[in-house]
């Protein structure tokens, strides 16, 4: 039953990722959008490697959406002022900007899912839905 939860749960982020890629301005991606959406919602000024361990990509992963995201002019990526030898990546206004533009074209989704999709359903089905991630999120494997 686990098993086919944890199916559900995925079936539902792949739909909805791919539903949301596609309304996304400036030909952001996912991964692209998720530093910055992260970056709103946790702050900035993190590095290359927090931000990969964060997100649960590699390294390498990172350091390629982040060049894209400066390519855009969505982010700094600066020296770190403590150890030279780590950068720090920090949120442009334009960055914020593009968050922001990407949340106002996922509301016409939005908006017909929630005609769909019951609040009574979506009220029910939140803490039982937090709760699994929030275990799955304390025991992660490394």
């Amino acid at each position: 039953m686990l098993f086919r939860l944890l199916t559900e749960i995925g079936i539902i982020n792949q739909l909805a990722e791919t539903a949301f890629e596609r309304v996304l301005p400036h030909g952001l991606t996912r991964a692209q959008f998720t530093v910055l959406n992260h970056s709103v919602r946790m702050g900035d000024n993190r590095t290359p490697a927090q931000l990969a361990a964060v997100l649960q990509v590699t390294r390498g992963t990172m350091t390629s959406t982040l060049a894209r995201l400066e390519e855009k002019g969505f982010i700094r990526i600066e020296p770190d002022a403590v150890d030279g030898r780590s950068k720090r990546v920090l949120l442009t206004p334009q960055g914020r900007d593009a968050r922001e533009e990407s949340m106002r074209a996922a509301f016409p989704f939005l908006q017909q899912a929630t005609g769909a999709i019951p609040r009574d359903m979506v009220e029910s089905l939140l803490p039982q839905v937090e709760q699994v991630r929030a275990w799955l999120d304390q025991n992660r494997l490394e």
